[in-house]
């Protein structure tokens, strides 16, 4: 199957997930490829204005994982703005991701998965996973592990 990655990740920390889990999905005989949606000039956490530098086009892959940090207990502005720009996800399979600093899902990452099943499923998307990584220190690497074996284990090569 072939999988896309598409990542928000102003930090890197979506980003590092999202590598382990491509190579989750590559060890399990998947094509996976990574591609990051980048805002034209950066951008500073909670700036509301920007303007999006690429789009990866999702038409390419047979399934897809959207991965966001989550920003002010929502979905990041700019994978919001990435995901109501999308055409169609008509027949995918979609997973999603949120990486946040706090140590509780329910800390705004739960919020942000329901914002992203909203916005794929109005554009057609099957969704099939989800998964929230905390970031605090103590649970960032069990969550890591748990989110990447459990969107892995959602596509069925």
């Amino acid at each position: 199957m072939k999988i896309g990655i598409i990542v928000y990740s102003r930090t890197g920390n979506t980003l590092s997930v999202a590598e382990k889990l491509k190579d989750k999905l590559t060890a399990a005989g998947h094509s996976a490829e990574i591609e990051q949606v980048r805002v034209a000039g950066g951008r500073k956490s909670g700036k509301r204005s920007f303007q999006l530098e690429t789009r990866p086009d999702v038409s390419r892959y047979d399934a897809l994982v959207f991965g966001s940090a989550v920003e002010a207990f929502s979905l990041s502005p700019v994978m919001k703005s990435y995901l109501i720009g999308i055409d169609s996800l008509q027949g995918k399979l979609v997973a999603c991701l949120v990486t946040q600093f706090f140590p509780y899902p329910w800390m705004g990452g739960n919020r942000a998965i329901r914002q992203m099943h909203e916005l794929c499923e109005s554009k057609g998307a099957m969704i099939c996973g989800s998964a929230v990584v905390n970031w605090v220190k103590l649970r960032r690497e069990t969550t890591t592990a748990r989110a990447v074996d459990g969107l892995s284990s959602v596509f069925q090569p």
